[in-house]
């Protein structure tokens, strides 16, 4: 169909949504708004669906989750025997809409559906899956993405984000249905009394508990340690599961900010509830600069990934995911080894765009450091190797430079919950010997040396969006740079086709891991770029790492090579 011929349809089928039909008429006769819905589907892959709210094939709404969960129902159905999936949704606009609705296709589609009786952490719907034994899991969340956007995350059997090979078979389902004839539904109560959609039992929630406070190192510290936290759960599903976690461990002086502590999926005073970037965080540090708190932790709607700030002199400094995923890799490391729990042949796994210190952290201890691509399901999949030869407890770590940390092998994604408690663990730990996170992070540097890390997005909205990231991932590859600002190319790494060549002697090898749409180049100096585009957003990334003797050198250098980079891939 064409594009209108589609917003025709639209108009005459989309009708159990009054929103959807509000906007349609809204547009008629604006060309460039019906295109912008229908020149294309919203696509399935890893990563699930994500996209802006609204009405069109190539926006989030109750068809295109329905079409997808029947895509998902079709391959789960012949997949698995008896299936069933779990389905979990944060705070955003519309979340508990979707969750339902996927649920309806799922239960008419004879798929037993176990769904939480309120919000819940994206982790926690890793650990249902697992704690259910479900075929698969579904996540209605667009993580820190704007309000305007939300998104479905899809779960395998083990608990890690679906893999490459299981989503192209549920997009072929999914392409081969009409999105208003051949979608199976129910209604959701009614599902409900005949047992085909259940509630997940607070024995799941009370397991997923206990098996995060495992993970804790010095278990009576905090209580007697004086800590204080300023906590924001940016609007999202984090309040209630971390504030517990930090209660059970003896937390008790917990200053929660009012303005983002409810669900609120406007997100009206964090637009982007991302806590990478500082104003998210604005809230958080006018009220930490009243209460003066030791810490300020802020994790995202989805509560998987969580960031910090901490005092420096008269006001607070956040630090980067890869200092902190840095910090609590030493911390874990000194504190198990210094216990004797440390396992024999200790692992940590990271993704190739997370710091180089891992390394030197980790030859310190002995640890053995895994890389994988980027995307924490390939931290889980680790995970799962391990427990398949029953040495699962050889993982001891594993994070990703965009905030997103686990210890232990409860769940196979990033988990804030945990992460806060052994952030808060870490920063008491620190208190009672007499030093701040500040003096932490220094004297990690100074035995470590000094690594700078940034991540610089482009965004390219639309169509022409698309071709354009096209063409910037294409002329790289193809054209390659011998020099990135004044620094020689030494390795030109490309995971699509899995060869790495070295620019000095000319020799190729080849790359093991799954093939993926990223470039590296390795520089002089110690310095290297990665990029990539996103999975779920109208972006490609940048990862920059620099190295020096000091920080500001470091820093110095980081922000050369960005503006050299960006203005090549811009031109």
């Amino acid at each position: 169909m064409t594009e209108k011929e589609l917003y025709r349809q639209w108009l005459e089928c989309a009708t159990e949504d009054a929103d959807l039909q509000k906007e349609l008429k809204e547009i008629a006769g604006d060309d460039a708004a019906i295109s912008d819905r229908f020149y294309r589907d919203l696509e399935f892959g890893t990563g699930g669906l994500r996209g802006v709210i609204g009405a069109g094939t190539y926006r989030m709404n109750i068809y295109t989750v329905r079409r997808a969960t029947q895509g998902l129902a079709n391959y789960v159905n012949s997949a698995f025997e008896n299936p069933s999936v779990a389905i979990s949704y944060d705070s955003r606009i519309k979340s508990d809409v979707f969750a339902k609705a996927a649920a309806e296709v799922l239960a008419a589609n004879g798929i037993h559906v176990y769904i939480y009786t309120e919000l819940m952490p994206t982790p926690m719907l890793s650990y249902a899956v697992r704690a259910q034994k479900c075929s698969a899991g579904i996540m209605v969340t667009a993580s820190h993405n704007p309000a305007k956007y939300n998104g479905y995350k899809a779960y395998g059997s083990d608990g890690c984000q679906m893999t490459i090979e299981a989503a192209d078979a549920v997009l072929a389902q999914i392409n081969a249905l009409d999105m208003f004839q051949d979608v199976k539904h129910v209604d959701f109560d009614q599902a409900v009394a005949e047992g085909t959609i259940s509630y997940t039992p607070q024995s799941v929630i009370d397991a997923y508990y206990a098996d995060v406070l495992k993970q804790s190192l010095n278990p009576e510290l905090c209580a007697k340690s004086g800590l204080k936290i300023v906590y924001t759960p940016l609007n999202g599903t984090g309040n209630k599961p971390v504030r517990h976690i930090l209660s059970a461990i003896g937390i008790q002086d917990v200053t929660v900010v009012p303005e983002q502590e409810n669900p609120d999926g406007n997100f009206t005073t964090c637009p982007y509830p991302n806590p990478e970037i500082r104003e998210a965080l604005e809230c958080g540090l006018k009220l930490c600069r009243e209460v003066k708190p030791d810490l300020l932790l802020a994790t995202d709607p989805d509560a998987d990934r969580v960031g910090i700030a901490v005092p420096d002199g008269d006001d607070y400094a956040l630090f980067t995911g890869n200092e902190v995923g840095a910090m609590l890799l030493e911390y874990i490391c000194s504190q198990r080894t210094e216990k004797g729990t440390m396992p024999k042949n200790p692992i940590a796994v990271k993704t190739i765009v997370t710091t180089d210190i891992v390394n030197a952290i980790a030859k310190a201890y002995g640890v053995e450091v895994i890389d994988v691509l980027t995307g924490f399901k390939f931290i889980g999949e680790q995970i799962g190797f391990l427990e398949e030869k029953g040495e699962e407890d050889r993982y001891i770590f594993g994070f990703e430079e965009s905030y997103g940390y686990l210890a232990g092998s409860y769940v196979r994604d990033k988990d804030a919950v945990v992460a806060s408690m052994l952030i808060c663990e870490m920063a008491a730990y620190y208190r009672t010997k007499g030093i701040s996170m500040i003096e932490a992070r220094k004297n990690m540097y100074e035995k470590y040396g000094v690594y700078v890390h940034s991540q610089h997005s482009f965004t390219f909205e639309g169509e022409s969006g698309m071709i354009k990231m096209q063409e910037i991932m294409t002329k790289l590859r193809s054209e390659h740079p011998t020099e990135i600002d004044g620094l020689k190319v030494l390795q030109f790494d490309d995971y699509q086709v899995s060869v790495s060549k070295n620019l000095e002697t000319g020799e190729t090898s080849e790359i093991t891991l799954p093939k993926s749409n990223v470039l590296a180049f390795t520089l002089e100096e110690g310095a290297k770029v990665v990029i990539r585009p996103s999975g779920t957003e109208p972006k490609i990334k940048a990862y920059y790492t620099t190295k020096a003797d000091t920080n500001e050198a470091a820093e110095a250098k980081k922000d050369s090579l960005d503006t050299a980079f960006s203005a090549m891939i811009l031109d």
